[in-house]
Protein backbone atom coordinates (compact mmCIF):
# COMPACT_ATOMS: atom_id res chain seq x y z
CA UNK A 1 0.00 0.00 0.00
CA UNK A 2 1.47 3.41 -0.77
CA UNK A 3 1.42 6.28 1.86
CA UNK A 4 -1.56 8.38 2.94
CA UNK A 5 -2.20 11.23 -0.22
CA UNK A 6 -5.80 12.57 0.30
CA UNK A 7 -5.42 14.88 -2.31
CA UNK A 8 -4.44 12.86 -4.87
CA UNK A 9 -7.17 9.98 -3.80
CA UNK A 10 -9.84 12.69 -4.02
CA UNK A 11 -8.49 14.05 -6.96
CA UNK A 12 -8.33 10.13 -8.62
CA UNK A 13 -12.03 8.97 -7.58
CA UNK A 14 -13.70 12.36 -8.44
CA UNK A 15 -11.99 11.08 -11.99
CA UNK A 16 -14.14 8.07 -11.71
CA UNK A 17 -17.11 10.00 -10.99
CA UNK A 18 -16.46 11.99 -14.25
CA UNK A 19 -15.48 8.97 -16.46
CA UNK A 20 -18.47 6.74 -15.72
CA UNK A 21 -21.15 9.45 -16.56
CA UNK A 22 -19.55 10.02 -19.65
CA UNK A 23 -19.55 5.97 -20.70
CA UNK A 24 -22.79 6.19 -19.58
CA UNK A 25 -23.69 8.25 -22.24
CA UNK A 26 -21.65 6.94 -24.72
CA UNK A 27 -23.59 3.75 -24.20
CA UNK A 28 -26.93 5.07 -24.10
CA UNK A 29 -26.51 7.23 -27.56
CA UNK A 30 -25.19 3.99 -29.47
CA UNK A 31 -27.94 2.32 -27.94
CA UNK A 32 -30.21 2.90 -30.32
CA UNK A 33 -27.99 1.52 -33.32
CA UNK A 34 -25.60 -0.78 -31.72
CA UNK A 35 -27.23 -4.21 -30.08
CA UNK A 36 -26.66 -4.94 -26.24
CA UNK A 37 -24.47 -8.14 -26.51
CA UNK A 38 -22.46 -6.45 -29.00
CA UNK A 39 -21.95 -3.43 -26.98
CA UNK A 40 -20.45 -6.09 -23.99
CA UNK A 41 -19.04 -7.42 -25.88
CA UNK A 42 -16.45 -4.73 -26.97
CA UNK A 43 -16.44 -2.93 -23.83
CA UNK A 44 -14.69 -6.42 -21.89
CA UNK A 45 -13.49 -6.97 -25.20
CA UNK A 46 -10.95 -3.07 -24.41
CA UNK A 47 -10.19 -3.93 -20.97
CA UNK A 48 -9.03 -7.06 -22.01
CA UNK A 49 -6.85 -5.93 -24.73
CA UNK A 50 -5.55 -2.98 -22.41
CA UNK A 51 -5.00 -4.67 -19.57
CA UNK A 52 -3.40 -7.73 -20.42
CA UNK A 53 -0.30 -6.06 -21.45
CA UNK A 54 -0.08 -3.78 -18.68
CA UNK A 55 0.04 -6.59 -16.35
CA UNK A 56 2.37 -8.19 -18.15
CA UNK A 57 5.00 -5.19 -18.52
CA UNK A 58 4.61 -4.19 -14.86
CA UNK A 59 5.83 -7.81 -14.04
CA UNK A 60 2.24 -8.80 -12.30
CA UNK A 61 0.68 -12.54 -12.82
CA UNK A 62 -2.33 -14.24 -14.20
CA UNK A 63 -2.63 -17.03 -12.15
CA UNK A 64 -5.03 -17.33 -9.66
CA UNK A 65 -5.67 -20.41 -7.05
CA UNK A 66 -8.78 -22.26 -7.56
CA UNK A 67 -11.03 -20.77 -5.32
CA UNK A 68 -10.20 -17.32 -6.57
CA UNK A 69 -10.52 -17.96 -10.05
CA UNK A 70 -14.36 -19.37 -9.16
CA UNK A 71 -14.68 -16.21 -7.48
CA UNK A 72 -13.62 -14.33 -9.97
CA UNK A 73 -15.86 -15.94 -12.74
CA UNK A 74 -18.53 -15.14 -10.56
CA UNK A 75 -17.57 -11.62 -10.31
CA UNK A 76 -17.38 -11.67 -14.02
CA UNK A 77 -20.68 -13.23 -14.69
CA UNK A 78 -22.49 -10.61 -11.82
CA UNK A 79 -20.06 -7.10 -14.13
CA UNK A 80 -21.96 -8.67 -17.16
CA UNK A 81 -25.21 -8.65 -16.02
CA UNK A 82 -24.79 -5.07 -13.97
CA UNK A 83 -23.33 -3.37 -17.03
CA UNK A 84 -26.07 -5.32 -19.15
CA UNK A 85 -29.01 -3.70 -17.32
CA UNK A 86 -27.61 -0.27 -16.88
CA UNK A 87 -26.92 -0.13 -20.92
CA UNK A 88 -30.76 -1.67 -21.20
CA UNK A 89 -32.07 0.85 -18.33
CA UNK A 90 -30.25 3.72 -20.26
CA UNK A 91 -32.34 3.04 -23.81
CA UNK A 92 -35.62 4.00 -21.56
CA UNK A 93 -34.68 6.49 -18.96
CA UNK A 94 -32.70 9.74 -18.52
CA UNK A 95 -28.87 9.27 -17.38
CA UNK A 96 -29.66 10.82 -14.59
CA UNK A 97 -32.77 8.96 -13.00
CA UNK A 98 -30.67 5.75 -13.83
CA UNK A 99 -27.47 6.71 -11.92
CA UNK A 100 -29.95 7.74 -9.38
CA UNK A 101 -31.62 5.03 -8.89
CA UNK A 102 -28.87 2.52 -9.06
CA UNK A 103 -27.04 4.36 -5.89
CA UNK A 104 -29.89 2.58 -3.90
CA UNK A 105 -26.83 -0.22 -4.06
CA UNK A 106 -25.33 1.44 -0.51
CA UNK A 107 -28.96 0.32 1.29
CA UNK A 108 -28.75 -3.02 -0.24
CA UNK A 109 -25.15 -3.90 0.62
CA UNK A 110 -26.31 -2.44 4.08
CA UNK A 111 -29.14 -5.21 4.67
CA UNK A 112 -27.60 -8.07 2.81
CA UNK A 113 -24.44 -7.44 5.61
CA UNK A 114 -26.85 -7.48 8.39
CA UNK A 115 -29.20 -10.17 6.71
CA UNK A 116 -26.84 -12.42 4.57
CA UNK A 117 -23.72 -11.23 6.54
CA UNK A 118 -25.13 -11.45 10.43
CA UNK A 119 -23.06 -7.71 10.77
CA UNK A 120 -24.31 -5.47 13.63
CA UNK A 121 -26.62 -3.07 11.88
CA UNK A 122 -28.00 -0.30 14.39
CA UNK A 123 -32.05 0.93 13.82
CA UNK A 124 -30.51 4.19 12.80
CA UNK A 125 -29.41 2.87 9.87
CA UNK A 126 -31.88 0.66 8.94
CA UNK A 127 -33.93 3.74 9.12
CA UNK A 128 -31.63 5.63 6.75
CA UNK A 129 -32.16 2.43 4.63
CA UNK A 130 -36.01 3.27 4.52
CA UNK A 131 -35.90 7.47 3.68
CA UNK A 132 -33.02 6.04 0.93
CA UNK A 133 -35.86 3.67 -0.71
CA UNK A 134 -38.20 6.28 -0.60
CA UNK A 135 -36.22 8.68 -2.33
CA UNK A 136 -35.42 6.01 -5.09
CA UNK A 137 -39.29 5.25 -5.63
CA UNK A 138 -39.66 9.18 -6.16
CA UNK A 139 -36.91 9.21 -8.60
CA UNK A 140 -38.30 5.73 -10.20
CA UNK A 141 -42.46 7.22 -9.80
CA UNK A 142 -42.31 9.97 -13.08
CA UNK A 143 -39.99 7.12 -15.00
CA UNK A 144 -42.43 4.00 -14.70
CA UNK A 145 -45.17 6.11 -15.34
CA UNK A 146 -43.19 6.76 -19.17
CA UNK A 147 -42.19 3.65 -19.76
CA UNK A 148 -43.17 0.89 -17.57
CA UNK A 149 -41.18 -2.12 -16.01
CA UNK A 150 -38.07 -0.67 -17.83
CA UNK A 151 -37.82 1.54 -15.07
CA UNK A 152 -36.55 -0.50 -12.46
CA UNK A 153 -33.65 -2.10 -14.33
CA UNK A 154 -31.18 0.50 -12.21
CA UNK A 155 -32.47 -1.48 -9.22
CA UNK A 156 -31.12 -4.63 -10.85
CA UNK A 157 -27.61 -2.91 -11.36
CA UNK A 158 -28.45 -2.08 -7.98
CA UNK A 159 -28.99 -5.34 -6.12
CA UNK A 160 -26.19 -7.06 -8.68
CA UNK A 161 -23.70 -4.88 -7.78
CA UNK A 162 -24.19 -4.74 -4.50
CA UNK A 163 -23.17 -8.40 -4.52
CA UNK A 164 -20.54 -8.29 -7.09
CA UNK A 165 -19.28 -5.57 -3.98
CA UNK A 166 -19.49 -8.49 -1.89
CA UNK A 167 -17.37 -10.80 -4.15
CA UNK A 168 -15.03 -8.51 -4.66
CA UNK A 169 -14.48 -7.81 -0.85
CA UNK A 170 -13.13 -11.55 -1.51
CA UNK A 171 -11.05 -11.84 -4.04
CA UNK A 172 -9.03 -7.94 -3.22
CA UNK A 173 -7.64 -9.78 -0.54
CA UNK A 174 -5.59 -12.02 -3.04
CA UNK A 175 -5.15 -10.74 -6.56
CA UNK A 176 -3.61 -7.31 -7.52
CA UNK A 177 -6.03 -4.90 -8.87
CA UNK A 178 -5.33 -4.98 -11.84
CA UNK A 179 -4.40 -8.55 -12.84
CA UNK A 180 -7.45 -9.04 -11.12
CA UNK A 181 -9.83 -6.42 -13.83
CA UNK A 182 -7.21 -8.70 -16.49
CA UNK A 183 -8.55 -11.30 -15.61
CA UNK A 184 -12.04 -10.41 -15.52
CA UNK A 185 -11.95 -8.95 -18.90
CA UNK A 186 -10.68 -12.13 -20.12
CA UNK A 187 -13.33 -14.10 -18.49
CA UNK A 188 -15.85 -12.08 -19.41
CA UNK A 189 -14.84 -11.72 -23.01
CA UNK A 190 -14.80 -15.70 -22.97
CA UNK A 191 -18.56 -15.87 -21.96
CA UNK A 192 -19.61 -13.30 -24.30
CA UNK A 193 -17.89 -14.39 -27.29
CA UNK A 194 -19.09 -17.90 -26.81
CA UNK A 195 -22.72 -16.97 -26.53
CA UNK A 196 -22.57 -16.44 -30.50
CA UNK A 197 -22.27 -19.60 -31.05
CA UNK A 198 -25.36 -20.67 -28.98
CA UNK A 199 -27.71 -21.91 -31.41
CA UNK A 200 -30.45 -19.40 -31.99
CA UNK A 201 -28.27 -16.32 -30.17
CA UNK A 202 -28.48 -14.83 -33.88
CA UNK A 203 -32.86 -14.43 -33.58
CA UNK A 204 -32.05 -12.49 -30.47
CA UNK A 205 -32.05 -8.81 -31.41
CA UNK A 206 -29.88 -7.49 -28.84
CA UNK A 207 -27.50 -10.72 -29.46
CA UNK A 208 -26.98 -9.42 -33.42
CA UNK A 209 -24.30 -8.62 -34.59
CA UNK A 210 -23.70 -5.29 -36.99
CA UNK A 211 -21.57 -3.54 -38.46
CA UNK A 212 -20.66 0.01 -37.24
CA UNK A 213 -21.42 2.82 -39.69
CA UNK A 214 -18.58 5.64 -39.90
CA UNK A 215 -15.61 5.93 -38.21
CA UNK A 216 -17.46 8.43 -35.27
CA UNK A 217 -19.08 4.60 -34.26
CA UNK A 218 -16.16 3.02 -34.07
CA UNK A 219 -14.45 6.04 -31.78
CA UNK A 220 -17.51 5.73 -29.50
CA UNK A 221 -17.31 1.73 -29.34
CA UNK A 222 -13.85 1.93 -28.26
CA UNK A 223 -14.55 5.15 -26.08
CA UNK A 224 -16.82 2.90 -23.69
CA UNK A 225 -14.64 0.18 -23.37
CA UNK A 226 -11.49 2.55 -22.46
CA UNK A 227 -13.82 5.03 -20.29
CA UNK A 228 -15.09 1.89 -18.17
CA UNK A 229 -11.56 0.12 -17.55
CA UNK A 230 -9.85 3.78 -16.34
CA UNK A 231 -12.78 4.58 -14.81
CA UNK A 232 -12.95 1.15 -12.35
CA UNK A 233 -8.52 1.80 -12.24
CA UNK A 234 -8.49 5.28 -10.99
CA UNK A 235 -11.00 4.31 -8.38
CA UNK A 236 -9.19 1.21 -7.47
CA UNK A 237 -5.67 3.55 -7.35
CA UNK A 238 -7.38 6.04 -5.32
CA UNK A 239 -7.90 3.63 -2.44
CA UNK A 240 -4.27 2.77 -2.74
CA UNK A 241 -3.86 6.96 -1.46
CA UNK A 242 -6.96 7.58 0.95
CA UNK A 243 -9.02 5.12 3.53
CA UNK A 244 -12.13 3.99 1.56
CA UNK A 245 -14.40 5.93 4.80
CA UNK A 246 -12.78 9.35 3.08
CA UNK A 247 -13.55 9.02 -0.35
CA UNK A 248 -17.11 7.08 -0.44
CA UNK A 249 -18.86 10.27 -0.34
CA UNK A 250 -17.10 11.66 -3.43
CA UNK A 251 -18.83 8.97 -5.18
CA UNK A 252 -21.88 10.69 -5.16
CA UNK A 253 -20.61 13.40 -7.07
CA UNK A 254 -21.29 10.79 -9.97
CA UNK A 255 -25.08 11.30 -9.44
CA UNK A 256 -24.81 15.37 -9.92
CA UNK A 257 -22.48 14.51 -12.86
CA UNK A 258 -24.38 12.53 -14.60
CA UNK A 259 -27.27 14.96 -14.20
CA UNK A 260 -25.17 17.54 -16.00
CA UNK A 261 -23.91 15.33 -18.83
CA UNK A 262 -27.14 14.16 -19.35
CA UNK A 263 -28.55 17.48 -19.85
CA UNK A 264 -25.54 18.87 -21.81
CA UNK A 265 -25.96 15.78 -24.51
CA UNK A 266 -29.35 14.71 -24.54
CA UNK A 267 -30.89 18.11 -23.13
CA UNK A 268 -32.79 15.80 -19.83
CA UNK A 269 -33.58 17.33 -16.61
CA UNK A 270 -34.98 15.20 -13.83
CA UNK A 271 -38.35 16.68 -12.95
CA UNK A 272 -39.39 18.19 -9.57
CA UNK A 273 -40.34 15.06 -7.97
CA UNK A 274 -36.93 13.07 -9.47
CA UNK A 275 -34.88 15.85 -8.15
CA UNK A 276 -36.51 15.65 -5.02
CA UNK A 277 -35.84 12.07 -4.84
CA UNK A 278 -32.11 12.61 -5.84
CA UNK A 279 -31.51 14.39 -3.16
CA UNK A 280 -33.06 12.32 -0.13
CA UNK A 281 -31.69 9.55 -1.84
CA UNK A 282 -28.29 11.10 -1.44
CA UNK A 283 -28.79 12.50 1.73
CA UNK A 284 -29.75 9.11 3.17
CA UNK A 285 -26.50 7.76 1.64
CA UNK A 286 -24.34 10.12 2.49
CA UNK A 287 -25.70 9.73 6.33
CA UNK A 288 -24.78 5.90 6.19
CA UNK A 289 -21.19 7.05 4.98
CA UNK A 290 -21.06 9.34 8.26
CA UNK A 291 -22.61 6.77 10.75
CA UNK A 292 -20.07 4.15 9.08
CA UNK A 293 -17.22 6.11 9.74
CA UNK A 294 -18.23 7.73 13.00
CA UNK A 295 -18.62 3.35 14.49
CA UNK A 296 -15.36 2.52 13.15
CA UNK A 297 -13.84 5.62 15.05
CA UNK A 298 -15.52 3.60 18.19
CA UNK A 299 -13.78 0.45 17.52
CA UNK A 300 -10.91 -0.34 19.54
CA UNK A 301 -7.67 -1.32 17.62
CA UNK A 302 -7.04 -4.91 17.67
CA UNK A 303 -4.58 -6.32 19.79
Amino acid sequence: MSADRPLLGIMLMIGFCILAPMGDALAKLLGESIPLGQLLLTRFGVQTAVLIPLALLTGRTLLMSGRVLRLTVLRSVLHIIGIGAMFSSLRFLPLADAVAIAFVMPFIMLLLGKYVLDEEVGVRRLLACVVGFIGTLFVIQPSFAAVGAPALLPLVVAVVFALFMLVTRQVAKHADPISLQAVSGIVATIILAAMYFIPGTDTIEQFQLVMPEGTNVWSMLLAIGLLGTFAHLVMTWSLRFVPSATVAPIQYLEIPIATMVGFAVFGDWPNGLAMLGICITMAAGLYILMRERNLAKLVPPAA
